[in-house]
């Protein structure tokens, strides 16, 4: 079976709530079984700074699934959630759950309606360090380099806490 690499982010309402009712809902999706998941972080916001952090996590799941099929399912449970996708919402505006597929093994998947491996994951710390926990020696098929090395190279990342560690100094 496939295994695929998802990232799931919130930053409206009850952050760790929305995470954790998406885990279980993929988990309780026909065809789609979580084996792993990352801890919780907070994240800072990307793109958009005006708004509220993030809570970030990664799962690794198993899936029968196509990926067409995959991001169907992930937009239904964001539906499920509150997630409002329309004309009047903005590219990475605040929302009550985001899922994204970050990897479908080691496909490489270009369409309108779907891009895999995620176009901008070797840009993110918030997506790259939950990845870390989870495999960090995956190769991205495109790039031909480690989760862990792809992380090490971002030139200016987006500050990532382990949930609950933001502020507190070491």
């Amino acid at each position: 079976m496939p295994i695929v690499y998802l990232g799931l982010g919130s930053n409206i309402g009850d952050k760790i709530s929305y995470i954790q009712q998406a885990h279980k809902l993929l988990n309780d999706t026909p065809d789609i079984t979580v084996t792993n998941s990352s801890s919780l972080y907070e994240t800072e916001p990307c793109g958009v700074k005006e708004q509220d952090w993030f809570v970030n996590a990664a799962l690794e799941v198993e899936t029968t699934l196509s990926p067409e099929v995959l991001l169907y399912e992930c937009q239904r449970i964001e539906k499920l959630l509150g997630r409002i996708r329309d004309s009047e919402t903005f590219r990475w505006g605040p929302r009550t759950i985001d899922i994204d597929i970050l990897f479908y093994d080691k496909l490489i998947l270009a369409t309108d309606l779907l891009q895999i491996p995620h176009p901008r994951l070797d840009k993110r710390a918030f997506m790259l360090v939950p990845l870390l926990e989870l495999d960090p020696d995956f190769i991205h098929p495109i790039i031909k380099k480690s989760v862990l090395d792809i992380h090490s190279c971002l030139p200016a990342p987006e500050e990532v806490y382990l949930y609950g560690t933001r502020g507190l100094e070491f």
